[in-house]
């Protein structure tokens, strides 16, 4: 019995060495993984176009990607404004986009399934989370907003319902995040 054990522990040790050393660092580095995400409406950090917020058409600005991992199954975007007096005010939640998607045409519909297998979660209405689909800054008068474009590369469908709010997505992704990416613009009525 002790000649089996004593066999069987270095067995199992370079087993799990073994593992531990091929696995880890690709989950790691998978993780620490950048996607790139532009726009050739704005540059990153500059003002985002009249015509891409509520005092113009509120048109979705075209967007573009790369860097998306193998074995991404799913892109989820968010667009959000953490300078809104109220909190963070959310623009724009599209989940399940297809890992093929390189990108985004300008004026994205207005409906649950838009495309690229997409589906469109809720953003901030009048008084709550009701509306589907972009709406772009509009901010009181003042002080400059950020708006923030994150694109996540998921290892995972998500499957949730058209409509989920953000924090809803953002916990559906927990633990399915490969890569991630931003892009920040601006607006200032």
């Amino acid at each position: 019995m002790k000649a089996r054990w004593t066999t069987a522990v270095p067995l199992l040790l370079t087993v799990v060495i073994v593992v531990c050393w091929t696995n880890e660092p690709v989950a790691k580095e998978e993780k620490a993984m950048a996607l790139e995400i532009t726009s050739p409406a704005f540059e990153a950090n500059s003002p985002i176009p009249v015509k891409h917020t509520c005092d113009g058409d509120d048109l979705s600005p075209e967007l573009s990607w790369t860097g998306v991992p193998q074995g991404t199954k799913s892109l989820v975007l968010i667009m959000d404004d953490p300078d809104a007096p109220p909190g963070t005010w959310v623009h724009w939640v599209l989940y399940d986009l297809t890992p093929d998607a390189t990108g985004l045409p300008e004026g994205v519909p207005k409906k649950e399934k838009p495309e690229h297998g997409a589906t469109h979660g809720l953003c901030w209405g009048v008084d709550d989370f009701s509306r589907v689909g972009y709406y772009g800054p509009c901010p009181p008068p003042g002080s400059l907003h950020r708006y923030f474009f994150r694109l996540y590369a998921l290892d995972t469908m998500l499957g949730l319902a058209p409509r989920a709010t953000k924090p809803e997505v953002v916990k559906a992704m927990e633990g399915h995040v490969l890569a991630e990416g931003e892009l920040v613009g601006t607006y200032r009525r």
